[in-house]
Formats: C-alpha cells, structure tokens, sequence
C-alpha cells in the first residue's frame, strides 16, 4: 500500500510539474507549441520518449495514426489551429474542444495521453485569456464522467457527432468552473480566520506566515526557515506553538516532522 501511495504522489507531483512548465511557457510566450507539448509529456513521464515511433498496441474501439512521419504532420497541424486565430473564428471554449478531440485521437505518446490532453485545456484558456491562472480542474469532471467522455469521443469519429462532444465539453468547464469558485471562496474564508488568530495570540505573527501555512496543506521548518528567514531553531519553535494551540498537526515521517493544516486539507479532500 505504501508503494500505491508513493507512486500516486509522484503522479501528482509530476503533473503540479508539467502543469507550472506548460503555464510558465505559455504566458511568456503566448503560444502554445507541439515542443511546449513534447515538454510537458516529459514532465509528467519523466522520460525523453517524444513521439510514437512504433505502432500503438492495444487499441480496441479506436485505431489512433500509426506512421511516425504522420504523427508529427498532425501534430504540426494541431499547433497552428491552436495558435493561429486566424484559421478559426470559433469560440474559444468550442475550439478548445476540437483541440482536445484532435489531441486525444492523434494519441502521440506511449503514456501520459489522457493527462497531456487535459492540461493542453487549461493551458489553451490561459492562452486566450480566459484563465489568470490555471486553476480550473476540468480533469476531476473528466474522470467522474469517465464512460460519457469516451462514448462522446466515438461517437464523434463514428458518427460526426460534434454537438454531444462540445457540449460535454462546454459542461465540465462549467461544473469545474462553479466548483473552483467555492473552493476559493472557501480558502479565503479559512485564511481569515487563520488570520485573525494568529494576528491575536501571536507575537511572530506575520502575513509571510500565514501564506506559508497556506501554500501547501502542510508546512515544514525548513519551508518556514525559507520563507521568512529565520533560524531553523525559531522556525521549529513557530510550527510547535501553532501544533500545541491545534492550529497544525504536527505528524513525525521518516526523519522529518510534517506541520498539517487539517482544515485547509480537509476542503480539498471533500473535493
């Protein structure tokens, strides 16, 4: 079991990784390319793979490009209907629809298809400027949603049928997007709170303090050292007098003490 759960925080880590790439490129840039693409598959795969070079195995219902050269030409074409305006004057969510169809059924890599595609969402909304940040978690509607995401994907293949695709589509930004607003209304909310305590009952209180407790649901002495400058001493003695009042629970693994903001957990565990 300890196994399954170090294997599943890496995926995440890899994926916060690739996510962080791809967005850093794409606000530098204003593109996103087939190289940003291969940058990210890399992040999330650990791995210098590129392109298919052999055929895909295993595909039952759907038989993806076979052909390296092919690959790449689709590829290519992906990127300037992502990037070049002009070619489409279709609504951006409507577009980015088609983009992820077009990515999903080209299946370019080994592994890591499914999470690339849906990080190329988020990115194409930062892109078009309908995201600040990339906060939108369209992969939890997804994988709720797991069997109608597939049908709706053949069904455009068999059938042409965009309009099921798109509003499916259409209805995971939506349910993400409402999701993502209560969430953050929620966290604004816990930060208050944390701040009024702390600012109360503390002396060391400070706003770099609290956006520590905050960065991550949990905290360690050296992120605090980090953060605020202190010493390692007064960093510890911080997170202890926090644990002890039971603002952070303190949890010993492995030969470091992990400082747990259970609350700020808690809301995104319910999600």
């Amino acid at each position: 079991m300890e196994g399954l759960q170090n294997l599943a925080a890496k995926e995440v880590q890899n994926y916060v990784a690739a996510l962080k790439h791809g967005y850093q490129r794409v606000t530098d840039l204003g593109l996103l390319t087939s190289n940003h693409i291969l940058e990210i598959q890399q992040k999330l795969q650990t791995s210098q793979a590129g392109y298919r070079k052999q055929a895909a195995t295993g595909q039952v219902v759907y038989t993806p490009p076979q052909h390296p050269d092919e690959i790449v030409e689709l590829m290519n074409n992906l990127e300037r209907f992502t990037n070049l305006d002009e070619i489409s004057d279709l609504d951006p969510l409507v577009k980015m629809a088609i983009i992820h169809f077009q990515f999903e059924s080209i299946h370019p890599f080994y592994d890591g298809n499914g999470r690339t595609g849906r990080i190329i969402n988020i990115l194409y909304l930062v892109k078009q400027h309908l995201l600040a940040l990339p906060i939108l978690y369209i992969s939890r509607y997804i994988i709720q949603h797991k069997a109608d995401y597939y049908e709706k994907l053949q069904k455009v293949r068999d059938d042409g049928d965009w309009q099921s695709w798109i509003i499916y589509m259409l209805k995971a930004v939506e349910e993400s997007s409402r999701q993502a607003v209560v969430l953050i209304k929620d966290i604004k909310t816990l930060m208050q709170q944390y701040k009024n305590r702390l600012r109360d009952g503390y002396k060391f209180y400070s706003q770099d303090l609290l956006n520590n407790l905050f960065k991550h649901p949990y905290t360690k002495i050296e992120f605090v050292q980090r953060d605020l400058g202190v010493s390692r001493i007064t960093a510890a003695s911080y997170l202890n007098q926090l644990a002890n009042d039971g603002l952070l629970e303190k949890e010993k693994m492995g030969v470091s003490n992990y400082y747990i903001n259970r609350p700020l957990f808690e809301l995104f565990a319910r999600r």
